[in-house]
């Protein structure tokens, strides 16, 4: 799903997000810990622009918790160790807390064999790859996350949904210029005859990745062993973490000096027709975290809908109405 600034609608701090779906989150059954975790992971990422798998989620995530369909208390653990590979089991909660412990674990012990690898399973979805690719940056490490859920191809359909819509990004440190940092989906057009006849090539590509992430998102990960899964929860959905220390293939410094040239080569050429500035994946993102920490999330008037029905529901007030509606135009770059 592409996401794109909205067109009218409030800014809001991101502290206030924060407050606001920690408290929701609690209410939902989580513990004071897990709610934070979850405000901090979900606000993180509406200050990347990645709108589709932000705080707007929180109404989805809540709704499921308060209906005993995802476990708001989950234990997460690690199931099996072998050297320079984990498998951590999410207990029937949300994924986010078992892929953020594997990534953390992936990352530590990278830095000290040079790579690692782990697994999550028996859990919900885990929202935006990129979240996970990032934890990297900071350890000049290169990331690769992957998810993908329990699915079946089925015969009446065409080969083109035969893999399901796995989410998958990249982390590429640089030194002064934004990470390279894609964070997508395995799909990327919908189905058009027209488009099939002038260039089939992309469906194709689509079903290679889209599967490709299936079986290490998700086959791989366990989760269509029925051993592996908490039947009285949503726990339909695994992942993949590989972590690479980018020092034990060349030295740093010279690494990130040479992805600062690529990078910055890049930013110089021509933009998409309709588009302002030429970016390289993550580069936006980048932009838009420093832009919204300092002038506040923009919130659309579907995103404050859906915080402010949960909200309603578990009987916590927003901070919405102290903010006026506004039409936002693409902030000027500082």
């Amino acid at each position: 799903m592409s996401n794109f600034p909205p067109q009218s609608g409030i800014r809001v701090p991101a502290a206030e997000i924060r407050t606001l779906v920690s408290a929701i989150f609690e209410k939902a059954g989580t513990s004071a810990e897990d709610a934070t975790f979850m405000a901090t992971i979900l606000t993180q990422t509406d200050l990347r622009g990645v709108f589709s798998h932000g705080t707007q989620q929180t109404s989805g995530y809540a709704q499921l918790m308060l209906q005993g369909k995802v476990n708001p208390r989950p234990q997460v653990s690690v199931v099996d160790e072998q050297g320079t590979t984990r498998v951590y089991d999410g207990d029937g909660g949300m994924g986010h807390f078992p892929c953020y412990q594997a990534t953390l674990w992936a990352i530590e012990k990278a830095k000290e064999c040079g790579t690692a690898a782990a697994t999550t399973r028996n859990h919900f979805h885990f929202g935006a790859a990129g979240k996970y690719s990032r934890l990297a940056l900071e350890h000049d490490c290169i990331a690769f996350v992957t998810s993908s859920n329990l699915y079946t191809p089925q015969p009446d359909s065409m080969i083109l949904s035969a893999g399901v819509v796995s989410p998958f990004s990249f982390a590429v440190p640089a030194g002064q210029q934004p990470p390279m940092v894609p964070d997508m989906a395995s799909s990327f057009v919908g189905w058009d005859e027209e488009i099939f006849a002038h260039s089939a090539g992309v469906y194709f590509k689509e079903v290679g990745l889209a599967t490709t992430m299936s079986a290490i998102g998700g086959i791989m990960a366990g989760v269509g062993n029925s051993e592996c899964v908490e039947s009285q929860f949503i726990s339909n959905q695994g992942s993949f973490v590989a972590v690479f220390d980018v020092a034990r293939f060349m030295p740093l410094d010279k690494f990130k000096a040479e992805m600062d040239h690529f990078i910055g080569a890049a930013r110089q050429m021509k933009p998409f027709p309709g588009h302002e500035r030429a970016e390289l994946a993550g580069g936006m993102e980048h932009y838009w975290e420093q832009e919204y920490e300092r002038s506040g999330i923009p919130i659309s008037p579907s995103h404050q809908e859906r915080l402010e029905e949960i909200a309603a529901e578990v009987k916590i007030e927003t901070p919405f109405a102290r903010y006026e509606d506004t039409r936002f135009g693409e902030p000027e770059k500082k």
